[in-house]
């Protein structure tokens, strides 16, 4: 009788050592686009393991909670949460520019040539040393991380191939934001800002003759089920941004706060590396399915480039963003070359 009261006691104990440890455990919510599926969303693959990391890395003392496929808002409702209450948000251009517009600059048309350009651009370059500071003293949260989410843009429509910029001529096209508005246009085509979650509907019903996409969102929104034609034209590297607030980060003990900041990195790692992997498998899922792939040779990419790039400084310029983002910008990619 007495070892089976030591072992009540025992089990008494371990139970009420484990709810005291669910108590201290701090919960964080992440909240992002896309789909639950890490096979088809890079942005939940990344989530899924920054999760996964941070509760290693913190043996369960920080959790975090995911909200996918914009449950707690559209782009802009997840921004005004993340930096008014203590949570987490991967954030597209389209969350981040109303806030921060020379958040385009790093998104010049065909500035990038490969990955590692892109990559190191962000890793190592004075430009984004420098949004990251002037974000934080604009808007009081932090970006934590650029996350790779697809690859490079890649131009899609329902209408006719599209070998040069003449090919836009008379089009339609879905944009993310107003910079890809801009972009349309200097290629003779029109361009309307429509949400993520409405773009599926809008290219069925012809509201919109195509869009801009790496093969994955192109693939997570069924979009080669109402497109014809793929361009692979590499015209924007496809990423989007880990936003925190600063009352969270503040919260965090020195030793939590560090074990998020590197699981941050290391969930990028595995992101950028599953990207690139799954680059080519996916057009060919596409072609597969019905569309009809076409690969610019060097000639086309530099005419998308020749119209396209001087029409979107000019933008950038009318839309009083500082020289100096775009002098430091062009800087950047040079030193990389």
């Amino acid at each position: 009788m007495k070892t089976f009261g030591f072992m009540k006691k025992l089990a008494m104990g371990v139970s009420m050592a484990a709810f005291v440890g669910a108590l201290q455990a701090q919960t964080i919510n992440l909240s992002y686009n896309g789909a639950p599926d890490a096979e088809k969303n890079a942005v939940h693959l990344f989530a899924t393991n920054l999760q996964r990391l941070v509760d290693e890395k913190t043996d369960g003392e920080v959790t975090l909670k995911l909200y996918p496929n914009s449950m707690l808002g559209e782009e802009q409702e997840r921004m005004e949460q993340v930096i008014n209450t203590p949570s987490l948000n991967i954030a597209s251009f389209g969350g981040i520019s109303p806030l921060f517009p020379e958040i385009f600059v790093s998104s010049i048309p065909f500035m990038f040539d490969d990955f590692d350009t892109a990559r190191a651009f962000f890793d190592q370059g004075e430009y984004w040393k420098a949004a990251r500071k002037a974000f934080y003293e604009r808007t009081g949260a932090h970006l934590m991380a650029v996350v790779e989410e697809g690859g490079f843009l890649a131009f899609t429509n329902n209408k006719k191939p599209i070998r040069t910029p003449a090919d836009f001529e008379g089009l339609r096209f879905r944009a993310m934001d107003k910079s890809q508005v801009a972009l349309y246009e200097a290629f003779g085509a029109s361009g309307t800002p429509i949400p993520w979650t409405e773009v599926y509907l809008a290219l069925r019903t012809g509201v919109a003759d195509g869009q801009m996409n790496p093969p994955m969102y192109i693939i997570l929104g069924s979009l080669h089920e109402v497109q014809q034609y793929l361009t692979l034209a590499n015209i924007q590297y496809s990423d989007q941004f880990l936003v925190a607030n600063d009352e969270l980060l503040s919260s965090l003990s020195d030793e939590h706060r560090k074990a998020l900041e590197e699981a941050a990195v290391e969930a990028n790692a595995i992101n950028r590396e599953a990207v690139q992997n799954q680059v080519e498998s996916r057009i060919q899922f596409l072609a597969d399915n019905g569309m009809e792939v076409y690969r610019p040779t060097a000639e086309d990419l530099q005419k998308f480039k020749e119209a396209g790039q001087p029409s979107y400084l000019k933008w950038l310029e009318e839309q009083s963003i500082d020289q100096k983002w775009i002098d430091m910008a062009m800087r950047d990619v040079e030193a990389l070359k």
